[in-house]
């Protein structure tokens, strides 16, 4: 009875970290859906008297972005150095207190670098997080949280894009206020979680072992082309719509909460796919499935063609993240998990950022936004063929040695 006693008691305590470690995930999402919707009133308040505004007012959503890019790799390195809790907690008291200043500001200027700063503490409880789940689960348990680590990402967005809008109708700087909300986790954080050690890696079989650079730098690659993809989709389908000749802000917003519950509906259809195909071959899918919606985008010619186009790239785009980032942490050490998914994290957000960077440049040599689309498609296709052979010598090269086996029984 004890021992049955003491087992309950592990599992309640693993749910609770969970719970958690969700929550304290989904304040990444929280960083932009929330203030997206009032960005043409912060527009119409500082354009016209605020020099080059047109470039301020959108960074005010992407710089945050650039900023988890550029210091995300040092909050890995941060958090192998300080510990992942320690650093956690700090992070998200910075996020609530950077992401909730601009209530009080009124200059365009320093709202961006707030934002930035901002941008900063979300990279440290990003990169956390994702060490922490590596650290306190192994093997299917893992993939598990990973999953859930996304869903709960993709709900919570889903709920405070809808917050920020509603509360932005009154003010923009409304919204804002939301960020004050994760100083409710902060004394749960520092009660609950534990902060791993040599002792972890132990138990767990990981010490001498090391780093796959290998799999990490796929991992790193996958999920940098992957999410200027993804990204393509929500930044270039309001201009296709509206050069389609689709005006209505309202039909517009529909087609991005389409193509966010999509998301949503890979991520929970993303544990069966794994176990049918395994990571490469759902790679292989995931990359085709993305390629397919941005074929189907550029060759829409209506609404309704348009979110079929929406809807099957949402799907592939929601299977992106805990397909590369599961991997990634099983390629890494204990004592390397900050670091290297610090790295992962500067990859995600960088491909985010560049990717209507690279439309444009494509768009320049290929002769529009369209043909850039055909484009993206064609090197989706591409990767998606190269991890199917990859998926398929896997197999054959597993079907030998089952039969090896068998031979030898």
């Amino acid at each position: 009875m004890t021992t049955a006693h003491e087992g309950s008691l592990r599992v309640a305590r693993g749910r609770r970290e969970g719970v958690l470690l969700m929550l304290g995930s989904s304040l990444t999402i929280m960083g932009s859906v929330m203030i997206a919707p009032v960005l043409p009133r912060i527009g119409a308040e500082f354009g016209p008297t605020t020099a080059h505004a047109e470039v301020l007012v959108p960074l005010a959503v992407t710089g945050p972005a650039l900023a988890i890019a550029l210091f995300a790799p040092l909050a890995g390195w941060l958090a192998d150095r300080l510990g992942r809790k320690n650093l956690l907690v700090l992070g998200t008291l910075l996020y609530a207190l950077l992401g909730a200043l601009p209530l009080l500001l009124d200059d365009l200027r320093a709202i961006v670098a707030v934002r930035m700063l901002f941008g900063c503490a979300e990279a440290a409880v990003m990169t956390c997080c994702a060490a922490l789940i590596a650290d306190y689960w192994h093997g299917e348990e893992r993939l598990r949280y990973v999953n859930r680590q996304v869903v709960t990402i993709g709900l919570v967005g889903a709920l405070f894009f809808v917050a920020g809008g509603a509360l932005g109708e009154h003010s923009w700087r409304w919204p804002f206020a939301l960020y004050l909300l994760p100083l409710l986790l902060l004394p749960l954080m520092a009660r609950w979680l534990w902060e791993p050690d040599r002792q972890v890696a132990q138990v767990a079989g990981e010490e001498g072992a090391r780093v796959s650079l290998a799999g990490v730098l796929i991992g790193y690659a996958l999920v940098l082309g992957g999410m200027i993809l993804t990204f393509v989709v929500p930044i270039q389908t309001p201009g296709l719509l509206v050069a389609m000749g689709v005006t209505s802000s309202t039909l517009i917003g529909l087609s991005a909460g389409l193509g966010l519950l999509s998301t949503l509906f890979g991520s929970l259809g993303w544990p069966l796919l794994r176990r049918r195909l395994g990571v490469p071959g759902c790679n292989a899918a995931l990359l085709c499935l993305m390629g397919l919606g941005l074929w189907l985008l550029m060759r829409a010619q209506s609404y309704n063609a348009v979110l079929v186009a929406v809807f099957i790239h949402g799907l592939g785009a929601g299977l992106l993240v805990p397909n590369v980032m599961a991997p990634v942490m099983n390629a890494l050490t204990a004592r390397t998990r900050g670091r290297g998914l610090g790295g992962f994290t500067a990859c995600l957000y960088l491909g985010q950022f560049i990717s209507p960077i690279v439309v444009l440049a494509v768009a320049a040599q290929a002769g529009g936004i369209p043909q850039a689309i055909f484009c993206l498609a064609l090197a989706g296709f591409g990767m998606a063929l190269l991890c199917a052979l990859i998926a398929v010598q896997r197999r054959q090269g597993i079907a030998p040695a089952a039969s090896s086996l068998n031979h030898q029984e």
